[in-house]
């Protein structure tokens, strides 16, 4: 018998990849930064970290290790890169690099490796769609991940990736990341964010992660409003139009307004059967997540899944092979993940922000005020870890309210939206304390103002100010680090 062989890369990339994974952590940034100055282009150091993460870390049993979070902010990252200038590009990608090469190194996930193994034919197509559904009921990760193999290579992929997420979106009522890992991983690959020819084996992790026990939870308040309202039948239209802008507008506020999360799917369902379009909803329910995140008082910097999740829904909801019930349960589902229901605990009263505070502030020009926010987020009060037991319920200092009403104001004032961007840009690059949920966080709020329609469009990158206040300053070890390597010279 021939012993399994660890999975093999092009010899393009190989050795880059064997770079991340055997350098020593306290020589990954300047060694990394040394390549990066000799020419490897940025998206190809990118998809050597994903692929190093991905071939030599275990999946931990909870969410934070292992190859998910590095795999999740492929996409914010690679974005991310084209928003800077000069050697500031090199920092994002010099984040991911530490953060993959970190894991890789760490007891916990460790050394491991993923091995190639032949794709499993159970029959054909259907066959073996019954055979992996079988092999989630069991729990048997290794199974699913041999057949959805053979799937990948054999049926279209949006019809494999559309039977993953019958299994992703229940399950995100367990954890916000069995819905975020698959689709975050697809969304980078869709978009070619790294090579395409790498993408069974960076679907991989994802595959086995979904897999893994829990099974998925049944979802009977969510079975009802399908079934009350006739949403199998009665949804019909997917684009959205200017005939809609007002039903979007009242439900993304009255979302924004609920303080029991439970109501926000019956507000959905309602407004679906009242014959909004998929992509209206998408958009409503964008404008409710900005509007509770607003209102959170939340200051656990990782408490970003209101944004990303909606963000991610509303990128789903376009393609045309995923079901119609895979996409009911996308508008149905947001508010279902724990991190998301961790908010309802601590809202402060609509509206927000505090509209009299905001029209107090004395008159700025555009610059001076993009220069007060950055200031107000660069002040933020240092966190006293030794008061922090449980990162879930970190409350936001009340210095976070007053870089909200700065870029209230600044956007109110009409200024230049591009111009506050580039700004959260070079700001988010200090972050490496949230695993890439800043880098997420900051390409969905951008994604979403350019997505939505006037007048909720403002909130957006509002909320990106607010949440680069909560995570500034936690740890940015890496950023300074690089950023003396990058002066040294």
């Amino acid at each position: 018998m021939t012993m399994p062989q660890r999975v093999q890369f092009s010899d393009a990339i190989e050795p880059l990849v064997q770079f991340i994974e055997e350098t020593p952590p306290d020589e990954i940034l300047d060694r990394t930064l040394d390549k990066l100055r000799a020419g490897v282009a940025t998206q190809t150091m990118l998809t050597a970290s994903a692929l190093a993460v991905v071939r030599s870390t275990d999946l931990p049993p909870g969410h934070h290790g292992g190859p998910l979070h590095p795999l999740v902010g492929l996409h914010a990252i690679s974005q991310l890169v084209d928003r800077l200038q000069g050697e500031d590009r090199f920092l994002p990608v010099m984040q991911h690099v530490a953060l993959s090469n970190k894991h890789i190194h760490h007891p916990a996930m460790g050394p491991y490796a993923l091995l190639e193994f032949a794709p499993e034919d159970a029959g054909g197509v259907e066959a073996t769609k019954k055979a992996f559904l079988a092999a989630i009921n069991r729990g048997e990760n290794n199974k699913a991940d041999h057949l959805f193999l053979w799937l990948w290579d054999n049926a279209p992929r949006m019809e494999v990736f559309d039977l993953l997420l019958s299994i992703a979106i229940p399950k995100n009522i367990v954890d916000d990341h069995y819905f975020a890992f698959p689709a975050f991983t697809w969304r980078a690959l869709e978009n070619e964010a790294v090579d395409p020819a790498y993408f069974s084996v960076l679907m991989r992790p994802a595959v086995r992660y979904v897999s893994r026990y829990p099974v998925p939870p049944a979802i009977p308040e969510v079975e009802m409003l399908i079934e009350e309202h006739e949403l199998m039948t009665r949804v019909t239209r997917q684009e959205s139009g200017e005939d809609e802008t007002a039903g979007i507008g009242e439900l993304g506020e009255a979302i924004g307004r609920v303080d029991v999360f439970a109501d926000i799917p019956v507000l959905m369902a309602k407004a679906l059967a009242d014959g909004l379009s998929l992509e209206g909803a998408g958009e409503a329910l964008s404008i409710g997540a900005a509007g509770l995140f607003l209102r959170s008082l939340g200051g656990n910097p990782m408490d970003v899944h209101l944004h990303t999740s909606a963000n991610l829904r509303r990128y789903l909801l376009k393609f045309e092979g995923l079901n119609l019930r895979n996409k009911l349960l996308l508008l149905l589902t947001w508010q279902s993940g724990p991190e998301i229901r961790s908010t309802a605990g601590r809202l402060q009263p609509p509206p927000q922000p505090d509209w009299t505070a905001v029209a107090a502030l004395p008159p700025r020009s555009q610059e001076a005020l993009l220069d007060a926010i950055a200031h107000c987020i660069y002040t933020q009060p240092p966190t006293d870890w030794s008061q922090v037991s449980n990162l879930g319920l970190m409350r936001a200092v009340p210095e976070v309210r007053a870089a909200v009403n700065l870029a209230t104001q600044y956007m109110k004032s009409g200024y230049d939206p591009q111009a506050l961007i580039a700004r959260l840009a070079e700001i988010v690059c200090h972050d490496n304390f949230t695993e890439m949920h800043a880098f997420k966080h900051h390409q969905a709020i951008v994604e979403e103002y350019y997505a939505t329609r006037e007048p909720w469009r403002w909130m957006h990158l509002v909320c990106g100010v607010q949440a680069a206040a909560i995570s500034f300053g936690k740890n940015m070890a890496v950023y300074e680090e690089a950023l003396e390597l990058l002066h040294a010279a």
